[in-house]
This record gives C-alpha cells, sequence and structure tokens, in this order.
C-alpha cells in the first residue's frame, strides 16, 4: 500500500467520489469488495464513485473507519463538488446585485404603504421592480442615479444612500407637477426678506409656501423615510426652476426656520446649477466629512451663517 496520506492530501481530487476511487486502488478493492466491506448494494457504491450519489455526514463517519481518512476531508469535498456543479448550471442573473443594492437598502415597505410604488407587498419582486423603474424614472434598475442637490443632513455622507435617493426622487415627482411664478434672482431676495417678518408667529409661517410659489420656488414637504435622516434639500429641475424640500424630521419653529433659510441660501447662490453637483450637502463642522471638496465646505459654511443671522442676528 502507498503512502495513505500522500493520497489523501492530493489537490487533483474535484470529488468525494475520485477520492474513493483512488483509495479502491490504493489498497486494490474492486467496488464489490467496498459493498461487501459495508453491507450494501454494489450499486450504491458505484453512485458514490460515480458521484451520483452525494456522500453525507453518516456515510463519511463510514469511510472514516474503512479508510481511516477523516470524515471532514469528504464533506469538504463533496461541498467544493456541489458548488462546482451549481455554478456550471446556474444561470447568470446581473440584476441580483443590483436587487441586493436597492431592493436589499431601500424601506420598500414604507414606500409601498405611502403610495409611492404600485405592488401588493415586497414579496412581488416583479412589480416591485417595475414600480422602482417608474418611480426613479429609469429604464433599467442601473440606470438609477443621484440627483443634483444640496441637502441639509444631519448624518455625514457624500453619496446619497438609497433611502435618501428615493425621498429625494419623491420630492422632485411632486415639485415637477408643481405651478409656480416665473423665478429669478430678485424674488428669492423677496422671498427672504417677506419671511423674516413671519418668524416670530408660529402661525404666520402657513405663508411660506404662497410666498416661495409667488418667487418661483418649488416648496415641497415629504416626510422622511425612516433612518433617512434628512432635514432638507435643494436642487434644480433647470436652470429657473429651484426646488426646496423638507422633511419637518424636527418638529420645531425654530428648526423648520433655519432648515429653510439655510436651503434658501443655496437657492440664491445657485448653488448645485452650474457643475449640476451631485452630492449631498453634510454637515462639514462635524469633522468626519474627510472627503467633502473646498468648495461644497464653502457652500455649507455660507448657508450654515446665513441661516443662523436670520434665526438670531449676531448683534
Amino acid at each position: 500500500m502507498s503512502d495513505l496520506y500522500s493520497i489523501m492530501d492530493k489537490e487533483e481530487y474535484k470529488s468525494p467520489g475520485q477520492l474513493v476511487a483512488a483509495l479502491l486502488a490504493d489498497r486494490g478493492w474492486t467496488k464489490k469488495t467496498l459493498a461487501i466491506i459495508l453491507g450494501v448494494d454494489e450499486s450504491l457504491v458505484s453512485k458514490t464513485v460515480s458521484n451520483v450519489r452525494k456522500v453525507d455526514a453518516s456515510t463519511a463517519i463510514i469511510f472514516e473507519e474503512v479508510f481511516d481518512v477523516p470524515a471532514v476531508r469528504f464533506l469538504s469535498l463533496q461541498k467544493d463538488y456541489d458548488l462546482a456543479v451549481a455554478r456550471i448550471e446556474s444561470t447568470p442573473d446581473p440584476k441580483r446585485q443590483m436587487r441586493a443594492e436597492l431592493i436589499g437598502k431601500l424601506p420598500i415597505n414604507a414606500m409601498i404603504k405611502r403610495g409611492w410604488l404600485e405592488a401588493e407587498s415586497v414579496k412581488d419582486i416583479e412589480s416591485v421592480e417595475s414600480s422602482l423603474l417608474r418611480f426613479f424614472q429609469a429604464n433599467r434598475l442601473e440606470d438609477i442615479e443621484t440627483l443634483p442637490h444640496a441637502a441639509k443632513k444631519t448624518e455625514v455622507s457624500i453619496a446619497a444612500t438609497p433611502a435618501q435617493l428615493a425621498w429625494l426622487y419623491r420630492v422632485k415627482t411632486l415639485a415637477s407637477e408643481m405651478m409656480v411664478a416665473r423665478y429669478s434672482p430678485a424674488s428669492v431676495k423677496s422671498a427672504i426678506a417677506e419671511i423674516k417678518n413671519l418668524v416670530h408667529s408660529a402661525e404666520e409661517l402657513r405663508k411660506v409656501p404662497r410666498i416661495l410659489a409667488e418667487a418661483g420656488i418649488r416648496f415641497v414637504i415629504v416626510e422622511a423615510l425612516p433612518s433617512t435622516k434628512i432635514d432638507g434639500v435643494c436642487f434644480w429641475l433647470d436652470g429657473n426652476s429651484p426646488v426646496i424640500g423638507m422633511s419637518l424630521r424636527f418638529d420645531r419653529i425654530d428648526n423648520f426656520v433655519f432648515v429653510l433659510r439655510h436651503e434658501l441660501e443655496h437657492v440664491q447662490n445657485r448653488d448645485g446649477l452650474i457643475e449640476m453637483i451631485s452630492m449631498l450637502d453634510v454637515d462639514i463642522n462635524s469633522g468626519e466629512a474627510t472627503q467633502i471638496t473646498q468648495e461644497l465646505k464653502d457652500q455649507e459654511d455660507r448657508a450654515n451663517a446665513a441661516a443662523s443671522e436670520f434665526c438670531v442676528p449676531r448683534k
């Protein structure tokens, strides 16, 4: 008999059947011999050697007793063989990874409950996928991409998460359907001045949507999706169509006024319009936004300073 370990350790064995065949040859045994030792029909041994019959844990233990080869060796070969066969038989589906990124991370149930997606449940994959394409206005799942925007959010991140992206697209959809007056740089300044006269009265702030519409600014309120942590956003449908979206995540007048003025500063400075910036406007003062550009930092500094001065003048 040759060295058992040299047989056991050979890497060319691709299946447990090949290893069993090698062990039989090493001992000079036939399949019938092994069948007699195991007390089974010879056809079962033949099926094992030809990999028709899988080696389970019980069989691996029996082979360990007969061949003095660890059971785990047979089970490991069986696992690798099964995986190799599955890869050969598997049909590639490029959508799987995209589903994992979108369907796996988007709050689909919340979007269905709000009527954003036309599907009975998250289990209805076909309806969910077709609804996502309509929602994000894309022809393919991989065509879904970030809107140009500048958002005031508390969680530091350069790129939008899928849930944040869904919120932004909902804002965009509603804004696209709105009818507002013609926008001009002068109109946003007038709107800021008019809103300034309202900040000392919570009731008077109900006039904000009308004031912004008359200034040519589309103002949309959409409740934040779970874990999005977005307070507000500013982006442009085109060069003359600014949009401000707010979530009212914090039910406080001071937060409402600060976020609104922050986004109005982005509109006034036309932030994100010229270069169509498609990154979130983050809280750069937290020290965590290491990838933020100096340009975006300057935009945030200006917007925060303007909002702070608006709420509580430095003087």
